[in-house]
């Protein structure tokens, strides 16, 4: 025991007898993932799955991440970029399906599945209404885990990737009508907004959820007068809430669109419906009787529109004139700012995958991730969609079920 007090104060200056930090071992990662990113097939499909920023955290967390060459390049992100990020640029297909986790944006091809050896984890889009029987028997016979990104949850029981995607559509669906009625766009040359001394440009929305909302921000913004048409009651007063201020709001009530139309110089239409076909609202005769050189943009096209009129088109050639009415139909509308609905996807997978590395892998997440497990349609072989099963004739079980069976 020291007890001369020059000693001690010696000791004390030095800090040795001072209250020292708890140093606690880190515990080590569970899992090190293995990525597969190809380059999108589908037609005029722009965006990637993770940029290079998501890449470069991913790598530096342990993962292994291969891509595609040429992967970026509809985002304008280029091979050096990934390569800089620690990605392993890959040259052939078929390597890049050899991976343990397939991550891509637009659902698989036929080929692609046959490129996959089995056993495997594919992270997609899933849209019910294109998505052919022999895909999916194809993935079930390989025994993979298949996830539809767009059904996945987070921690408020929200769709986090359709809400992304619907705030992207609508804000662009209104930057699109802008461009359209210009008159080197063959529209009627005004401006959309409204500036002092003019009258402002009439915009009519249809349907007041994520797309339709983020529509009505954007239109506010540059001074139009807005008008919003939704069939429930709640989603109007909630838009009220969200958007702060008051704006004109009406039940689907066909007298009274048909009346709004008239005078409307932009129409959105963005009603989205749960499962099948959206509703048709707008008809022929309310086209007809609206103004020469107005503008329509169908965001619902993509579950077979809510105009009469509508008809598919694409990013080439996206719009067509009928009765003398602008029609702009394109399905996905991401793809036309594929850089930012990009780093959107990013931003939103980043930290799952981050989380299945932590947990031990795709298995223990979908466990322990309640809203992880909600985008589980296909579980190492086994269909666990309900909608799919009865849609094709397919035997289905709970997943719930079948995790307790392990």
């Amino acid at each position: 025991m020291i007890t001369d007090p020059e000693i001690l104060k010696k000791l004390i200056q030095q800090g040795s007898l001072l209250p020292k930090e708890e140093m606690l071992e880190i515990a080590r990662k569970k899992g090190s993932l293995y990525i597969g990113i190809p380059k999108e097939t589908s037609f005029q499909e722009r965006r990637v799955a993770l940029v290079p920023e998501a890449v470069s955290l991913l790598v530096a967390n342990g993962h292994r991440v291969k891509i595609e060459s040429k992967s970026g390049e509809g985002s304008n992100f280029s091979d050096t970029e990934y390569s800089e990020a620690g990605a392993e640029i890959c040259y052939d297909t078929k390597e890049i399906f050899q991976c343990d986790i397939i991550f891509k944006v637009a659902p698989p091809s036929e080929e692609e599945v046959e490129l996959m050896p089995g056993n495997q984890t594919l992270i997609s889009a899933l849209q019910l209404s294109i998505q052919p029987k022999v895909i999916l028997q194809k993935l079930m016979q390989k025994k993979v885990t298949a996830i539809a990104w767009d059904y996945i949850r987070d921690e408020e029981g929200v769709f986090p990737v359709v809400r992304t995607m619907g705030e992207i559509a609508g804000t662009t669906s209104i930057l699109v009508a802008g461009e359209l009625l210009s008159t080197f766009n063959e529209g009627k040359g005004i401006m959309l907004g409204g500036i002092a001394g003019v009258t402002p440009t009439e915009v009519v929305v249809i349907g007041a959820g994520t797309v339709g909302e983020y529509a009505i921000r954007s239109a506010i913004g540059l001074g139009a007068s807005v008008k919003v048409f939704d069939s429930s009651l709640s989603r109007l007063r909630r838009l009220q809430n969200n958007i702060g201020t008051r704006i004109y709001t009406s039940v689907l009530n066909p007298k009274v669109l048909a009346k709004a139309l008239k005078r409307a110089d932009v129409v959105i239409g963005a009603i989205r419906a749960p499962l099948g076909r959206t509703p048709c609202v707008v008809t022929e005769e309310m086209i007809e009787s609206m103004k020469t050189g107005s503008v329509v943009v169908d965001v619902s096209i993509d579950q077979g529109g809510c105009f009469e009129t509508s008809k598919v088109t694409n990013h080439i050639a996206p719009t067509f004139v009928k009765h003398g009415v602008i029609h702009y139909c394109v399905p996905n509308i991401a793809s036309r700012v594929s850089r930012t609905a990009s780093f959107a996807l990013s931003n939103i997978f980043s930290p799952i995958l981050l989380d299945m590395g932590d947990q031990g892998g795709c298995r223990d997440l979908i466990k322990n991730d309640h809203g992880f497990r909600s985008g589980v349609y296909i579980y190492k072989g086994t269909l666990t969609s309900e909608v799919l099963g009865k849609v094709f004739d397919l035997k289905y079980k709970d997943i719930e079920l079948l995790l307790l069976a392990m």
